[in-house]
């Protein structure tokens, strides 16, 4: 979107240097409005988007030093300009001091008059993108649901230790514990967060695909390379890298990377010409690098390269503290998103939350409670709205990937049923359904209390 030209407002009482000031600043390709006293000038600023003011200190009524005080107070983001044929130390410092933007003394030069407001409207266009980006950053902070848990009180303290830094950072963590969402949130905290945050999953990738991916490539250095192209180091330059799955590059890519990191510097596949990058790293892995250094399938020296500053994410299940607060955030968010009057939990629906390990950790509890959204439109949330993996009486895994409506509504009445010991009246209450139907559900699904039948 194109920047509006910045927009001046002359204030004399002397239609000729209102005139010749206009005509000036016009052709320098400014917004101009005037005005022959201070009232005028304040019923301008009242309807108009002005950036520079530039005003004669005497004036009848209203002297120039009582419309640059009645500016502040109004709209303190406006810079004043005073000018006068009557010049004093001390109004030049008055004006100063109150937070006037310069002072010209009459005659002056009127490219002198030309700079001043240039530097003024260049001030006030950074200022305005220094609140854009922060406002940016703000909203890609990205929403990180923590707990109260003290195991993770102390992962937000090293993230608050790190952040500031630019050392290398490795995240440990099972899968869906929010390594990357770690990342970002260093990479938001840091003095590098008006920089680029650029991704690479290295597990996704083979090894050829990766190191193009990684360090670009100059015009024909493979069959389909058909001109120059950047990689990640060079676009997350003044940045935040972030390699996710570290722990999946092979020892090729591995050399090569140790090398950008240690000299920042990388050479485009194809190319010969070093280029300079710089750019903060982070990684990430659920795997035991310790283990992979010891088999020989992960350099040594790269491991300690990236292992300078090292924060380990806790399983869900390690933290069950977290797991209920965790889940209502989610409900409150997929609710709005839904539009659904899901007011929280029924005791049975925590005691399910409570007693599932959760395997896929955060990511997973996040995905059972968008598909309990789905299926409960209002009031709370009841065990057979989580379609969570349970085991079955004899021990035997339930098949994830099933999540056909039979299958689901077995798992949902199976756990009700062991949450409320067996008890028919309960369960069916807590089901919203009766009795009866309940003992035809059981039936239907071949459902059967441990060491009974039928009840």
């Amino acid at each position: 979107m194109k920047r509006r030209a910045p927009h001046v407002l002359i204030v004399d009482d002397e239609r000729h240097v209102r005139e010749s000031l206009s005509n000036w600043f016009v052709e320098d390709g400014y917004e101009v409005s005037t005005a022959g006293s201070a009232k005028e000038a304040l019923q301008v600023l009242a309807t108009r988007d002005v950036d520079v003011v530039v005003t004669d200190i005497r004036m009848p009524g209203m002297d120039g030093l009582e419309l640059q005080h009645r500016i502040r107070e109004v709209k303190p983001e406006v810079a004043v300009i005073l000018i006068t044929a009557y010049a004093s130390v001390s109004t030049a410092v008055q004006a100063l001091k109150e937070g006037a933007w310069d002072y010209l003394v009459k005659p002056f030069d009127p490219e002198d008059l030309s700079r001043v407001v240039a530097k003024a409207c260049e001030k006030l266009r950074l200022e305005e993108e220094n609140a854009a980006l922060k406002e940016r950053i703000a909203a890609s902070v990205p929403e990180f649901v923590a707990g109260e848990s003290p195991a993770m009180r102390r992962v937000l303290d090293l993230v608050e230790a790190v952040a500031p830094t630019d050392a290398t950072v490795l995240i440990r963590g099972e899968s869906g514990t929010g390594k990357e969402l770690i990342a970002r949130l260093i990479h938001a905290k840091s003095p590098r967060a008006f920089g680029p945050l650029v991704a690479v999953n290295c597990g996704a990738l083979p090894e050829g695909v990766l190191e193009s991916e990684l360090f670009g490539h100059e015009k024909g250095a493979f069959t389909g390379a058909a001109g120059r192209r950047k990689g990640k180091l060079e676009l997350a330059d003044g940045g935040t890298l972030f390699l996710d799955e570290i722990g999946e590059i092979s020892p090729k890519v591995q050399v090569e990377l140790l090398r950008a990191l240690e000299e920042h510097k990388i050479t485009r596949v194809g190319g010969t010409q070093e280029v300079p990058v710089d750019f903060r790293v982070v990684c990430a892995t659920n795997r035991d690098l310790e283990e992979a250094v010891r088999a020989g399938t992960f350099r040594e020296d790269l491991y300690y390269r990236i292992n300078v500053f090292r924060i380990d994410l806790p399983p869900l299940r390690e933290r069950r503290e977290d797991i209920l607060p965790i889940a209502e955030h989610f409900v409150e968010r997929y609710a709005r998103a839904m539009g659904r009057k899901v007011s929280g939990f029924s005791q049975a629906a925590r005691e399910v939350l409570l007693s599932h390990d959760w395997p896929g950790n955060v990511r997973e509890l996040a995905n059972a409670i968008e598909r309990a959204l789905v299926v409960c439109r209002e009031g709370e949330i009841r065990p057979e709205h989580l379609p969570i993996v349970r085991r079955t009486a004899s021990g035997a895994g339930e098949d994830a990937a099933d999540l056909s409506l039979r299958t689901v509504e077995r798992r949902h009445i199976r756990k009700v049923l062991e949450i409320c010991e067996w008890n028919v009246t309960r369960a069916a209450k807590e089901l919203g359904i009766d009795r009866v139907t309940l003992y035809n559900k059981m039936k239907k699904y071949g459902i059967e209390r441990p060491g009974q039948a039928g009840n």
